[in-house]
């Protein structure tokens, strides 16, 4: 990714917001154990609910990784499970990187370890087709609710306040970014009341499913496109794409409100890379495909030319972060031990 000059792409200091209808666990909660704590004066048991990650393989797991040290860091209440792929953990993987990385999330973040079979449809190879996998959170159900979240992201903020929301088999954030008239929904992000029925459902559909057409997003769509809660997309998703695009009022959801980059950003809770044809953040991008993608600089009143960069660095610094966050998981299994 471009190198910024003079600027620090990785220092974003984002804020911390919380919808009025839903209860903020940041400011109305008190911690009194490991797992119980006290929402506007109700106790709330929070190992009752899970954030939910899957890793297909060593480069999703990284990322998975790098999704619980957020949390960690940032102090989210419920439990952390990474469903796996089952021949990470095999006797003769014992020493494997991937086996090291496991361990470190299980000591490190509390990580809770299943093993699991990966579901694969055709797709060529392509990481979409093991995208199934993420529904088997539907079978996760020693829990009341999971919140499963893909891994390509960046959490700048926990969201332990969505497991508090209404009563609903499945809530997602609608794909604001779509054809509003289609009212999809995006899986990127998923609240789950998992069940034995919902699962087996969801299976077969899996079976069913046309492996070129339909994946994750279009089986969730199909099943409970017209019964899913919404989660508000502002501010519990943001594709990094938005900071590249000219208009912004299907994001805003408001015409009169003047965008601000760096304000969207501070209220952002997770943000999505999608920037076709830039690739994911942990893919080397050609300078060409960056220089080509990324936003212009903008007219500058002060100085009368299009040098106001602001935008463009804060979104290289989306990607730079990512980037030196990821170095840091990438290396590190290879000097860890038991």
């Amino acid at each position: 990714m471009t190198e910024l000059n003079g600027h620090h792409p990785g220092r974003i200091v984002l804020g911390y917001v919380t919808l009025s209808q839903l209860p903020s666990t940041s400011t109305a909660s008190s911690r009194i154990g490991s797992t119980f704590s006290f929402v506007h004066g109700k106790e709330v048991d929070w190992s009752r609910f899970a954030y939910t990650q899957y890793a297909t393989d060593r480069s999703y797991l990284c990322n998975s990784l790098m999704i619980f040290e957020a949390l960690h860091r940032l102090g989210s209440k419920p439990d952390r499970v990474l469903l796996y792929a089952s021949e990470f953990t095999s006797p003769q993987n014992h020493d494997s990187k991937e086996s090291r990385m496991l361990r470190f999330a299980r000591d490190n973040y509390g990580v809770k370890l299943k093993p699991i079979q990966v579901q694969l449809r055709g797709g060529n190879g392509a990481p979409w087709a093991k995208s199934y996998t993420k529904l088997l959170a539907f079978n996760q159900t020693e829990y009341d609710r999971v919140l499963n979240l893909d891994s390509d992201a960046t959490i700048s903020q926990p969201m332990d306040e969505l497991f508090l929301a209404p009563s609903s088999s499945v809530a997602m954030p609608r794909a604001y970014w779509a054809d509003p008239t289609d009212k999809l929904f995006t899986s990127a992000m998923i609240l789950i009341e998992p069940s034995k029925d919902d699962f087996t459902h969801m299976m077969e559909a899996i079976s069913e499913a046309n492996s070129s057409t339909t994946f994750d997003m279009e089986i969730m769509n199909q099943i409970y496109g017209d019964t899913a809660q919404t989660i508000p997309h502002r501010p519990y998703i943001l594709l990094s794409g938005e900071l590249r695009s000219d208009a912004h009022s299907a994001y805003l959801g408001n015409p009169k409100e003047v965008w601000d980059a760096e304000g969207i950003l501070q209220e952002a809770k997770y943000v999505h890379f999608s920037d076709w044809p830039v690739p994911k953040p942990w893919i080397e991008a050609g300078k060409t495909v960056v220089e080509k993608a990324q936003p212009p600089c903008a007219f500058d009143p002060s100085t009368g030319r299009q040098d106001d960069c602001h935008t463009r660095n804060l979104w290289l610094g989306l990607y730079e972060d990512f980037r030196l966050r990821r170095k840091v998981f990438s290396s590190f299994p290879s000097r860890l031990t038991d």
